[in-house]
């Protein structure tokens, strides 16, 4: 009889501590899925509007507040493909808008109806790779942008210019605005990891960050 009570107790405590040690493995493991967005002041970097690609589980957010006007986030978009093409489980990529150029909030406008019709990335490339044409510092024109806008299969383009006078599209600059500015993003392109700005541009120092995110 003594046994048997002996056996139970000692099977209780052993479920019991199976079940902590089962819900600590869980939640260790549930934080490093959540990681950055589990933080609380991770909606300044996220917004529910924020264009993205990528599971909304990884492990690593990349937030690039960008400029389609600025020639450095141009020169810098293959960059930014080339690294997330290569963590297409573990990374996913936030874009946030910067626009301190003249033209570049009608670009953004372009941008957001586009993403209206699921053309957001397709319509992003063709952006910056007519940049040169349509903004042009010395002599911007921004209106050649429809020319271009052709080469986005299956674009609506009437659509577009419809939708480009959609209200919510001024309210998602003015918020990417305010909160470039909490964050203070004074240049373009501006990347955060996981939170964490990133001082120094380049490929093997995104992938260096990125690497060191996924060990923790």
């Amino acid at each position: 009889m003594k046994n048997q009570k002996t056996i139970v107790i000692v099977t209780s405590v052993v479920l019991v501590v199976g079940f902590i040690f089962g819900t600590y493995l869980y939640r260790k493991e549930q934080q490093k899925n959540d990681g950055f967005m589990s933080k609380e002041y991770a909606e300044v970097f996220v917004r529910k509007h924020s264009p993205s690609k990528g599971p909304d589980n990884a492990r690593v957010y990349l937030v690039e507040f960008l400029d389609p006007e600025c020639e450095s986030c141009k020169a810098f978009h293959p960059v930014v493909k080339k690294v997330i093409g290569e963590y297409p489980d573990d990374v996913k990529l936030v874009v946030r808008y910067t626009p301190f150029h003249k033209n570049s909030k009608i670009a953004i406008s372009i941008l957001e109806a586009a993403k209206k019709q699921g053309k957001f990335w397709e319509t992003l490339d063709v952006v910056f790779r007519s940049q040169p044409f349509w903004g042009n510092h010395h002599n911007p024109k921004p209106e050649l942008l429809w020319k271009f806008l052709v080469d986005v299969s299956g674009l609506d383009i009437e659509k577009v210019r419809k939708d480009i006078n959609d209200p919510s599209i001024k309210k998602i600059i003015e918020q990417d605005i305010q909160d470039g500015k909490r964050l203070k993003v004074r240049r373009t392109p501006t990347f955060f990891i996981n939170g964490k700005r990133i001082k120094r541009l380049g490929y093997e120092v995104l992938k260096t960050v990125i690497e060191n995110e996924l060990k923790i």
